[in-house]
Order: structure tokens, then sequence, then C-alpha cells
């Protein structure tokens, strides 16, 4: 009896031994983690301070730029390691850096500027491909932190950008998934010419296949997106796998995590305004506890000069010398409307109209980027409310299809603006729209005349979407929207902020 006691002891002796070198089951023995999240999203080239244009104050104060996102994130870094710092696309477009080369890529300095920063890695946005698929690659190839984004690829389903579709990172002890989001629009938000031979595949089912993978071999799934809040919410539904959505896209300020279906969900607002925070501590592959709040990112005048300082300082200085330039006054304030005729698109329209010597232009008024004071107008002011690299094309149409295109307009409300026509409307007992009178130039619409009309090649490209029918043979002009503005505000100045031409409804 002794004897078997004696064995049966030693038996579970070593099997103990055993259970103790085995490594935890699914991390069922393992202690609570932590880590920081520290994200932004849509800093559209905002790398120095700009004013803060809600603020009533005057002087405005200032907030923004990487300088003042590095003395953040370095604190954060000093304060409670170990953080992941990732970004959610958009770096590009709005300032005139993105204009500006940099190791063979227009806006690489941002891309430097990141490295500096110390990115773990970015999703791309829309706007990144604003200028090309060439220069997109150009700046991937600059960043030295992963691209991620797995549902873009090419007519072959392949990853042709130098992205990779995740990353598995290790961070305080645990080993975290990271699968990149590319919003499934892409085509209605980016020039068509900038997209030829890619393809956008569903974000929920190829989430689900890379979350499936990583799953297993990781303790925290976080999906980095640009498609916005809403698209992430369904996406939150649609993939409850993951633990964490870190979005942009649609510039929301999100002051806690949101949680849906049990995901939690964050995104840090626009233009370096804000800095994501989020720490959270996971614990059997769920995250029991977080702090998710937004630092608001003031600018502040006793902060380490840094490489990073001194650097945007030298781009600054290249941009000041051409883009400091006052082109002229406005009288008035220019304040943007978005589904009805602005003076600031009455403007940019006519610009675009006069500079070809069109009949009629058309412009979408969300390519239309800022508000703007009255006063002096400098280049960069100009840049700020148009920077995108859109080129002017000309097309022709029939007197009966601006008729068409009106109609279109009064029933669906498109974001446009429309230069060289006014036209009064009424809409019957039955709900036609019935219009009596329609003038281009002040002069009656001719049905079956031809009329030459302009509009961006952004603007051609999602015809269908903006005016309800697609756009036939445009012949596309070296002249952008831009040098059409900027030429039209110096031979105009004092500029009046007046809306010229008017769709009106009577009674």
């Amino acid at each position: 009896m002794l004897n078997l006691k004696y064995r049966l002891a030693r038996v579970l002796a070593a099997l103990l031994i055993v259970i103790l070198a085995l490594p935890p089951l699914n991390g069922a023995l393992a202690q609570p983690k932590t880590v920081t999240l520290v994200h932004t999203n849509d800093m559209h080239a905002s790398f120095l301070p700009h004013e803060a244009t809600w603020v009533r104050d005057r002087p405005k104060p200032f907030v923004g730029g990487f300088p003042v996102l590095q003395y953040l994130i370095d604190s954060i870094r000093n304060a409670n390691p170990p953080i992941l710092l990732l970004d959610a696309g958009d770096v590009m477009t709005g300032n005139p850096i993105t204009d500006r080369p940099f190791n063979g890529a227009d806006g690489g300095a941002l891309f430097e500027m990141m490295n500096m920063m110390q990115y773990a890695a970015w999703c791309p946005g829309n706007h990144d491909f604003d200028i090309s698929q060439k220069n997109f690659r150009a700046l991937v190839s600059i960043a030295r932190f992963p691209t991620l984004c797995a549902n873009l690829v090419d007519d072959q389903g392949q990853f042709q950008f130098g992205q990779v579709p995740y990353l598995v990172v290790d961070r305080g002890g645990m080993k975290i998934g990271i699968i990149g989001i590319m919003s499934q629009y892409m085509y209605n938000l980016v020039n068509q010419s900038n997209l030829v031979g890619i393809r956008v595949l569903s974000p929920s089912e190829t989430l689900k296949k890379y979350a499936s993978e990583l799953q297993p071999r990781t303790d925290l799934l976080i999906a980095l997106t640009h498609q916005g809040a809403d698209e992430d919410s369904l996406l939150a539904l649609a993939v409850p796998q993951v633990d964490i959505i870190v979005g942009g896209h649609s510039h929301t300020r999100l002051r806690t995590a949101k949680r849906v279906n049990g995901v939690l969900i964050v995104q840090a607002g626009s233009n370096t305004e804000n800095l994501g925070y989020f720490n959270l501590t996971v614990e059997n592959h769920r995250v029991t506890q977080y702090d998710a709040h937004l630092i608001q990112t003031w600018a502040r005048t006793k902060m380490p000069r840094t490489r990073l300082a001194e650097f945007a300082d030298s781009m600054q200085a290249t941009i000041d010398l051409e883009y400091n330039v006052v082109l002229g006054t406005l009288k008035q304030d220019w304040v943007r409307i978005d589904k009805s005729q602005s003076a600031i698109g009455t403007f940019i329209a006519e610009a675009q109209r006069v500079a070809v010597q069109a009949d009629v232009a058309f412009m979408n008024s969300q390519g239309i980027r800022k508000d703007m004071s009255a006063g002096p107008v400098t280049k960069r002011d100009l840049f700020e409310i148009l920077p995108f690299r859109n080129l002017l094309g000309t097309f022709q149409l029939r007197g009966y299809e601006l008729r068409q295109i009106l109609q279109y307009y009064v029933q669906r409300q498109p974001s446009i603006q429309i230069a060289g026509i006014s036209a009064k409307w009424k809409r019957e007992a039955d709900g036609t729209v019935t219009f009596t009178e329609i003038l281009v130039h002040g002069a009656p619409l001719d049905e079956a005349r031809v009329y030459v009309c302009a509009a961006g090649d952004y603007f051609i490209g999602e015809a269908k979407r903006y005016v309800g029918m697609e756009i036939l043979n445009p012949i596309y002009l070296n002249i952008t929207l831009f040098s059409a503005a900027e030429q039209a505000f110096r031979s105009q100045s004092p500029v009046a902020a007046t809306v010229l031409y008017t769709i009106q409804e009577t009674h």
C-alpha cells in the first residue's frame, strides 16, 4: 500500500513539472497586461500649428503641428511605456508641402517626419492617392514603418504598393495583430485616372478572413481603418472578432471610445488638432479596462528643440518664399454652402469658366476645403481652399442636356456649384418640376445649341453622381483649378463675396 502511494506521488510530481513547463493555454494563466495606443488620422499635411478657427477669442490660439505631436507622443512614451503609435490615413493634401519633392516623392517630407516620431504602422487614406499611384509608392518607400492595407489589390489580387495586409507586434508582453482596411468607396473619392488597375475588396469579408487567421496567435486584434465612423460601426457588427477599431476618414472627434457589438472604436478628428490616447488592460484576450480620450494639441512656446522641429521649419521656410505672397483682398467672408450656390463656390466655378472661355462650369462643393475671412488673401490661403491637383477639362453639352442637369440638380440636390446658368423653377401639384426660365449668360437656353462646359477632372470622372449623366469625350488641359482661381483673384481684387448665378424656386 505504501509502495503504491509512493509511486502515485512520483507520477503526480512528474505531471506537475510538465504542466508548469507548458506555456499558458490561450492566455488562461496570463496576468493582466497593459499597452497604450496613441493614434492620429486625417492629418492632411498640417505639419505646423494653425489657428483654432472655432475659438471666438481674438487673436485665436494656435493648435496642431508635428512638433507638438512629437512632444506629446514622447511625453506619453516616457510616462506610459509601452506605446503603439498608429495612423489611420489621409496624411496628404491640405498644405503646399505636398507639392514639395523629398526623396523622390511629393509630400515625402511628411513621412520623414513621421519616421522621426517612430510610428509603428499606418493605413493609407483616399487622399494619399491624390497625386498618382507612382507618388503613393514613393511615399510608402520613404516610410520606415509598415503600410497596412488588406483590401487594396491590383487586377490579379496582388498587393502592388509595398503594403502588407497585417502586422503582428510585441508590446507589453502581448502579441498584437493590426489589420489595415481601406474605404470601399474609394472610387467615389479619388480621381479615377489615379485608380487604374486597382480593386478595393469588401472591408468586412477581408477583415473576417485575416481576423480568423490572426485570432489564435494574438492577444489583441486591431483594425486600422480609413472608412469613417459610421462604416466602422457596421464593421464592428460584422466582425466582432476584432477588439478595437482605430479609424479615420470622417474626421470624427470621438472623445472616448465608442462600443459597438463589444468592439471599441476610436478616432481623433483631423488636421493634427487632437491626439488619440487609449490606455488599455488585456486579460485572457479581452480588454478588461481602458481609458480613451483625446488630447488637444495646443501650441506650446516651451518645447525641446528637436531635429523634427528644425526640419519642419526648414520646409516651411521654402514654402513661405512662394506662398506668403498676397494675391489680393477679399471684401466679405467666404463661407461654404454644401448644397446651394455660395459666393466662394460661384467664384471658383466662374474662374474655371473664364479660364477656358466656356459657357458653363461646374464645381463639386466638397472640393472647396476652407472658408476664408475678409481681408488679405495669400497664395497659401487659396491653396488651402483648393489643395487638389485637379486639371481643368472641357466638354460639350446640348441645351436639352443642360436642362436635364438642372432637373437633376433640383430633384437630387447634389453638392455642386454652377457658373454661367441662372434659372427659376416651380413644383407642380403632382410633384414634377417645371422651369419657368433658364438663362445662359442672360440669353434663353437654346435646347438644340451646343454649349462648351468646363469642370475639373475629378468632377468629370464622377459626373454621373453630380449631374446624373456621364461626360463623353472630355478634353483635358494643362490648367489646374488652383491656377485658374489664382489668376481670377489677382485680376479681380478686391473680390466681393457675391453669388452671380442662382437657381431659384418660385411660387
